[in-house]
């Protein structure tokens, strides 16, 4: 392109991008990265990209050669998501497995053509090309999300869920709280749980804990925090003035107008995060109030101030990170389930991820796949790479430096138990590991902690044992500051970073002309309202390898070279760039140690450019057998078949489990062989001398004194002795003259060995009448 000279502009506008999780890079259903450690095989990155006509689906593998799987022209696409094949048992079967791999797609014109724009979520089918299904709605769509089990539409204020097998209604939320943007409506679905953002806080549902008050002030914040006092005082005032004249001034803002028709109503309450189990909660409509019953709450807390704008769970679902309208400060929870209600879980705000102090709009949030890294995209298009671990506590070079994931309590601190001793002063402060006695980080007048009781502390950290962990004390929250922020280019030759010089180009591949200052050419980024850039970030392995070294093979340790992933960043203008990444222990300290703290490199290493211009073709379904989303469905679906233990449909030489099973033995019934998998008992390795369960362990003795009996139980709290008469005697006193001692055995009985199969000891040497326990009793 930099040769023919295109001029850019003939590229096509693009609206949105997304790094999507499909059948195709699906680690755990996906049989081919089964053997992912051993063969190298790694899954690719899948890329969505929304242009203001049409959309388009990248695929960019291991080897680095990017490959277009799917591009369309039919208008502007606000939302779109390939839907990963469901998971499905005896009792529950895939109604549309004929017809996966589906994309989920929300138009402008819909398939019926008369409805509003976006008001209706249309299934396409990538094998026939035909629309699978249609569903309908009365207002418009602002997001799709989807897992193995539902189909979750994101509409202004609500939220409603489908069953990925039928795509029939399962369950829907009408009290989300309303934010101005970009996500008007936002929501987190792991593999399970859906997290979203309530418009009240109900206390009989509250979880222990939640936020925490950050007290993370600069001279910066206090400037601008000043400022703020007198604007908001100006705007106090217009609105008085605007409730007594009942009208709207023309130059209002989204926020004073979504307060506006919030008067009308009871007050709602920004910032309060409900989660819920998308398996367990009753079908209809969702509600958490004071009269419901919390079937299916997870947790239900507040989480920020101000109303709640983005929200994502880490790859296992325990961790959840929240961010605000301000943008200046996000918040990493640890959800704490159980399992009788949602008002006994525990959130644990582990980390306050610090920004800055200039407000920004948070578009992006992606973890790499071992928690130890988060980075957050705003709309001002810098990414920010911050350390966390998932278990909490200050990032450090111990943690972060190794490719493995290290426990949270190095060897040397648990034998020499520091924790006790740390523990012991945190309690006599009363704080949260605040250095100054009697002072805690987090507000005094916070109504989410209470002071740690004695008899808590004692239990939790007896013998180096911290016991319950939905239980007090709360972990220490952790104030973490960005290692690096990315921002992204207009034009590749332009990358501006903040942490250092460095020199673009080392590597890469995909940019054929010189990277000379030449001015960046005015291209309209998308959502051009004050400056607005769509980037979506992800971690993956590197790419940049192959590329550089595109004649050698990779070899297993080359893989393991970097402590952490690749960075992919997408822009509004096309260009994926990977960031290799290097974290190192801060250059000004005057020792390495465990605790030293961390610093970041970050180097662009190699760069795509995917943005499509009008001269490209379509590519449309019906698409071959061998197309790579095609086989990744068929993969995943049949190895679904063989976990719910069915046989997979055109499956013509294997003997599955059933076929097997009825040839050896025709007299069992259909219920015994569904069950017979939990009747397995599977001995991995050669048991003790003596099991627990092979003789008896404990003797228990009648003790007779003279004249009366006394029955002691297990269950009796108080030893009470009856007489003959039957009346109640009072309590026994063990005196050396009532009692004889010789009728006790002080000494310890030893138990005889019980014979085991195989036993080599002769039969005339074993006393008694042995019993031999056979393997299928």
């Amino acid at each position: 392109q930099a040769y023919s000279g295109t001029p850019p502009e003939e590229k096509e506008k693009i609206v949105w991008v997304r790094f999507e999780n499909a059948d195709l890079n699906d680690t755990s259903r996906n049989m081919e990265f089964h053997e992912i450690h051993s063969t190298g095989n790694e899954p690719p990155l899948l890329l969505m990209i929304g242009y203001s006509d049409g959309m388009q689906v990248w695929s960019i593998p291991i080897s680095g050669e990017a490959q277009e799987l799917f591009s369309i022209r039919h208008g502007p696409v606000r939302a779109a998501r390939i839907l990963p094949a469901p998971q499905i048992s005896a009792q529950k079967c895939d109604n549309f497995s004929e017809k996966r791999p589906l994309l989920g797609v929300c138009k402008s014109i819909g398939s019926s053509g008369t409805s509003p724009p976006y008001c209706c979520v249309d299934l396409y089918s990538l094998r026939t090309g035909e629309m699978a299904k249609s569903i309908q709605f009365k207002t418009p769509i602002y997001d799709l999300h989807c897992n193995k089990r539902i189909l979750v539409v994101v509409l202004q204020e609500k939220i409603a869920a489908f069953d990925s097998c039928t795509f029939t209604k399962k369950f829907f939320v009408t009290s989300c709280y309303p934010c101005p943007g970009p996500n008007m409506n936002p929501i987190a679905l792991g593999s399970r749980w859906l997290a979203y953002a309530e418009n009240k806080l109900i206390r009989c549902h509250q979880s222990r804990g939640g936020a925490c008050g950050d007290n993370i002030q600069s001279y910066t914040a206090t400037v601008i925090s000043a400022a703020k006092t007198i604007k908001t005082g100006l705007t106090m005032v217009g609105k008085v003035v605007t409730q007594l004249t009942g009208t709207l001034p023309s130059g209002a803002t989204e926020e004073e107008i979504l307060a506006h028709s919030n008067l009308r109503r009871s007050p709602l309450v920004p910032g309060i995060v409900t989660i819920i189990d998308t398996e367990t909660v009753a079908e209809g409509q969702v509600l958490v109030s004071e009269d419901s019953d919390s079937d299916g709450i997870v947790a239900h807390f507040p989480a920020h101030e101000k109303p709640i704008c983005c929200m994502a769970f880490n790859p296992s679902g325990m961790l959840l990170v929240t961010t605000d309208t301000l943008g200046h400060d996000f918040h990493v929870f640890q959800i704490l389930t159980h399992p009788w209600s949602s008002s006994q879980s525990a959130v644990h705000h582990l980390y306050t991820l610090h920004r800055g102090e200039t407000e920004a709009k948070v578009q992006d949030i992606s973890f790499s796949h071992d928690c130890r890294w988060v980075v957050v995209s705003t709309l001002r298009g810098t990414s920010h790479v911050f350390p966390i671990n998932p278990y909490g506590g200050q990032p450090c070079v111990r943690t972060h430096m190794s490719p493995r994931v290290v426990n949270r309590m190095s060897r040397f601190q648990k034998s020499a138990g520091l924790e006790e001793i740390e523990q012991e002063l945190t309690s006599k402060q009363g704080g949260r590991c605040s250095p100054v006695p009697g002072l805690s980080s987090s507000p005094s007048g916070s109504p989410l902690h209470g002071k740690l009781n004695s008899q808590d502390t004692y239990n939790n950290f007896t013998n180096n044992n911290p016991g319950n962990p939905r239980l007090l004390p709360l972990p220490s929250l952790t104030v973490v500051l960005p290692l690096a922020q990315i921002k992204q280019p207009m034009t590749l030759g332009t990358i501006t970073k903040r942490t250092g010089p460095y020199l673009f180009g080392a590597g890469c591949f995909s940019i054929k002309a010189p990277c000379k200052s030449k001015p960046a050419p005015q291209i309209s980024p998308s959502k051009s309202v004050g400056g607005e850039f769509c980037v979506a970030a992800v971690f993956g392995s590197s790419r940049s390898w192959f590329a550089n070294n595109s004649g050698l093979k990779r070899e297993k340790d080359q893989s393991k070279q970097f402590v952490v992933e690749s960075l992919y960043i997408i822009s509004c203008y096309g260009s994926l760039v990977e960031h290799v990444l290097e974290p190192r222990p801060l250059s000004t300290a005057p020792k390495i140690s465990d605790d030293t703290p961390l610093e970041m490199l970050t180097c662009p290493r190699a760069s795509w450019t995917l943005v499509r211009t009008p001269q490209w073709n379509e590519l449309q379904p019906p698409f071959n057998a061998n197309h790579p989303l095609l086989l990744a469905a068929d993969a995943v679906q049949y190895y679904q078949y063989l976990l719910a233990g069915l046989v997979p449909p055109g499956s013509p030489g294997p003997i599955t489990r059933h076929e097997s099973y009825d040839s050896l033995a025709s007299d069992h019934s259909g219920q015994e062989d569904e069950e017979w998998l939990s009747q397995v008992e599977i001995v991995t390795h050669t048991g003790p001398h003596r099991r627990l369960w092979m003789g008896p362990q404990f003797q228990f003795k009648t003790i007779h004194p003279s004249g009366q009996t006394t029955v002691i139980s297990s269950s009796s709290s108080v030893l009470q002795s009856h007489g003959p008469s039957d009346t109640p005697q009072p309590l026994l006193d063990f005196d050396t003259d009532d009692l004889d001692l010789n009728s006790l055995r002080i000494q310890p009985v030893r138990s005889e060995p019980v014979s085991m199969p195989g036993s080599p000891r002769p039969a005339a040497d074993r006393r008694g009448v042995s019993t031999v326990i056979d393997a299928t009793s």
